[in-house]
């Protein structure tokens, strides 16, 4: 299939990130070192031959930089210093922007002042609708339960909190998935050349739940078990908080402080040192720069590692000051927490780094269908 070439295109990709696309002469190296790529799936090389040949719908078409994991092999052994791996994180961050249909990944990932702009914003917004729809304590004791814990469905009534995670969650799940379906028209819909056997959709979808829940191909990578498996803890705590928080808030947020063997208790603690376990480690990567994979920090690496770590943070003393029956302490730190929460998920989920944890176990699904149609010759 022809296709225009984009003479423009390495520089439209190196606003993205870290670019050396001319050191790379295609000796093959990073591809053969790679335990991950396959027949049919090549990368770094792949990526590569593309960018330099201004191969644009190809770049985005591909799901190789999604099946990358950045153990940084490729890196480690290039004769050239091309930094492949690096390469692969440019990619993923500008086909984020290529999904998203409001532009606004493209913004963020190429623009700090538009993204710490944007997080201000939404901070401002929600500080407004806080202090409008929730209720400053005068006269402490008016605000405290039989248990001595604050009565914090008084200060700031569930139900309306609920409303707003309802309106929020459902316009980020609105947006993300119909990036994804923007996502599979450019990878499956315009490839011509496959022929996706219908009976596929529905046998990969089960290696992609658990490919989503257990990210299983990071543990193909030698020496990165422990990356895999904190990376792993992170996830799943985050997930379990935005799912309480998201669909239970009247069981988590609660006036009544349970015993600390509560699930309601231990579920929030468990969560909580899951991420901030998560979030030192790769701080402490970052700052180091002992990792290949953290030698390259884009600006959107640390205000999300920061949006992280005040967002756990803020929670945990909210939760602090309200079981030891502290009101106007709660009330502040929940205003804070939220001003932190909610721009993370509002910037983070649909438009930068939490949308990866959808695109890379979709890339794998639609890596996993055009493997059935090449299994069944459906290819032309």
């Amino acid at each position: 299939m022809s296709q225009k070439v984009d003479p423009e295109l390495t520089a439209k990709i190196e606003k993205f990130g870290k670019g050396t696309w001319n050191e790379c002469f295609h000796c093959g190296n990073c591809t053969a070192i790679c335990p991950l790529t396959e027949q049919g799936f090549l990368f770094p090389r792949k990526g590569y031959r593309a960018i330099q040949m201004g191969l644009k719908d190809t770049i985005a078409g591909s799901v190789e930089p999604w099946l990358c994991y950045y153990c940084g092999d490729c890196s480690k052994t290039c004769p050239r210093n091309a930094n492949p791996g690096e390469t692969m994180m440019v990619l993923r961050r500008y086909l984020t922007s290529v999904y998203d249909w409001t532009g606004l990944a493209r913004r963020i990932y190429t623009s700090k002042m538009f993204e710490i702009g944007a997080i201000v914003f939404i901070a401002i917004a929600v500080l407004l609708l806080y202090v409008s729809f929730t209720f400053f304590p005068s006269g402490e004791g008016n605000w405290i339960g039989q248990d001595g814990g604050v009565l914090i469905n008084k200060i700031a009534p569930w139900k309306r909190i609920h409303l707003g995670d309802w309106i929020m969650a459902g316009t980020l799940a609105f947006i993300l998935i119909s990036n994804v379906f923007n996502m599979w028209l450019k990878i499956i819909f315009k490839d011509k050349s496959v022929k996706i056997p219908f009976t596929a959709y529905i046998t990969e979808v089960f290696d992609f739940a658990w490919n989503f829940i257990t990210q299983k191909r990071f543990n193909k990578c030698d020496g990165t078990k422990t990356y895999w498996f904190l990376h792993l803890f992170l996830m799943l705590s985050y997930v379990v908080l935005f799912t309480m928080i998201v669909f239970f808030l009247e069981w988590f947020q609660t006036d009544t402080v349970h015993p600390i063997w509560h699930p309601q208790r231990l579920l929030g603690y468990i969560a909580t040192v899951g991420l901030f376990v998560g979030i030192i480690y790769f701080i402490n990567n970052r700052i180091k720069k002992a990792k290949e994979n953290s030698k390259y920090s884009h600006y959107t690496d640390w205000t999300f590692l920061v949006l992280l770590f005040l967002t756990t943070l803020t929670g945990i003393m909210l939760h602090f000051f309200r079981i030891s029956g502290m009101p106007v302490a709660t009330y502040v730190t929940y205003l804070i927490h939220l001003m932190c929460l909610v721009p993370m998920l509002t910037i983070e989920v649909p438009f930068s780094k939490w949308s990866h944890l959808a695109y890379r176990p979709v890339a794998v699904y639609f890596a996993n269908l055009k493997k059935a149609a090449y299994k069944k010759n459906l290819v032309k």
